[in-house]
């Protein structure tokens, strides 16, 4: 459980250490307004990713399923600054074996609120949905832009970082993965 009292302490202390006034009226509230934030932001911790995957359906469909430009905003874990973008998750079933869309988004959004690498997300993703669906194969795709290169360090905003993550039949077979790739970078069908 998220110890938001806890929180808010150590953000107080935070603010009188950068020599802030928490009597200013702008400031008086913020430890627990950023406390309530970090529950919200770090909700992932309470949740099983794999949760909204037990549930499946069998489609008989047998090719690609990809969902697109899925917005997520995670927090590095080495700065705690926000880094946010768009994943891209693909699979093939296996016998048929398929489940909601919005259940690829809810993984997706329940690892991302964790304190994360980028590297870590898009692995973590890839191999939940492996794990739990046993489908053909899948790619995970993450762009983001991290505020740690942005704000502070290089000072290098618009940088995008890209990874990804690739199992089964999409890392044997080279035509399934030209095929995704080529379905990501796609603007409009």
């Amino acid at each position: 459980m998220i110890d938001q009292d806890k929180i808010a302490r150590a953000v107080k202390m935070i603010l009188e250490a950068i020599g802030e006034d928490l009597n200013r009226e702008g400031l008086r509230s913020t430890p627990q307004r950023v406390a309530k934030m970090y529950a919200e932001v770090f909700g992932g911790l309470e949740l099983d990713p794999r949760e909204p995957l037990k549930t499946s359906f069998c489609e008989n469909h047998d090719e690609m399923i990809l969902v697109k430009d899925i917005p997520f905003y995670s927090m590095c874990e080495h700065h705690l600054l926000p880094f946010y973008g768009k994943a891209h998750v693909a699979y093939i079933p296996d016998q048929g074996r398929v489940v909601g869309l919005s259940k690829l988004l809810r993984v997706t959004d329940i690892v991302a609120r964790r304190p994360q690498l980028q590297e870590r997300l898009t692995s973590n993703v890839a191999d939940i949905i492996m794990d739990e669906l046993k489908p053909k194969g899948v790619v995970v795709v993450v762009e983001a832009e991290h505020l740690c290169m942005s704000i502070r360090g290089i000072k290098k905003p618009g940088a995008i970082t890209v990874t990804s993550a690739v199992r089964g039949v999409f890392r044997t077979n080279p035509s399934s993965r030209s095929e995704v790739f080529a379905l990501i970078e796609k603007e409009k069908y």
